[in-house]
């Protein structure tokens, strides 16, 4: 166990030096609308702080852990999946969560915040929803900023060759984690869930 831990955090340390060959630029922005009947989930990363960390993105929906891609500051990270539940996963020396209940044919777009940790930056997934008690919302006019100066990135072989050579240590911070996250009330994980109202053609 503590061999698995040890290999997570040097793994995740040596991520910081290669982000820049795992991701590469995507031909054009987002489109707001996803292909066939496909639900779309657009991570963006407006903050600065913690700026030379990379955080990896996990879909974690049912049995099957996906690597989505390298989260960076000013990037957006596009993810088409089915409609449906589906459960959203942020890495880096700790693990975070998101739910989301997507339709078919809408656009959802959520926030990788970071904030303090132990060693560096860790990072929380955050909705952007139709209304909220936080700044993650689509009243808020800077949402719409972040959008438009987000640079459109997309995952690389050698990203996908990253998350093989680490699954496991990957695997094992998400079990870790998510007996903390199993753990927050129905009223918190109403925040931290993406819900069909929250699209972006929803907006009020």
């Amino acid at each position: 166990m503590k061999v698995l831990k040890m290999v997570a955090i040097l793994s995740f340390l040596l991520l910081q030096g290669c982000a820049s060959s795992l991701m590469k630029p995507a031909d054009g922005s987002a489109l707001v609308a996803p292909p066939g009947e496909n639900s779309r989930v657009v991570f963006l990363r407006p903050s600065s702080f913690g700026g030379a960390i990379q955080a990896s993105l996990f879909d974690i929906t049912g049995d099957e852990t996906r690597f989505i891609g390298v989260s960076s500051t000013g990037t957006q990270v596009v993810h088409d999946v089915a409609p449906g539940h589906h459960r959203f996963m942020v890495v880096s020396e700790a693990a975070d969560f998101m739910e989301a209940e997507l339709s078919p044919g809408q656009t959802y777009y959520a926030v990788v915040t970071p904030r303090m940790g132990a060693w560096k930056a860790r990072f929380s997934l955050w909705p952007i929803k139709a209304a909220s008690e936080n700044e993650f919302n689509w009243r808020n006019a800077d949402v719409a900023k972040w959008i438009a100066n987000a640079r459109h990135v997309q995952n690389t072989p050698e990203g996908e060759a990253w998350f093989n050579a680490n699954r496991a240590s990957i695997i094992e911070k998400q079990a870790d984690y998510l007996v903390v996250w199993n753990k927050k009330s129905a009223a918190d994980l109403a925040q931290r869930t993406l819900a069909p109202g929250d699209a972006f053609a929803a907006k009020p």
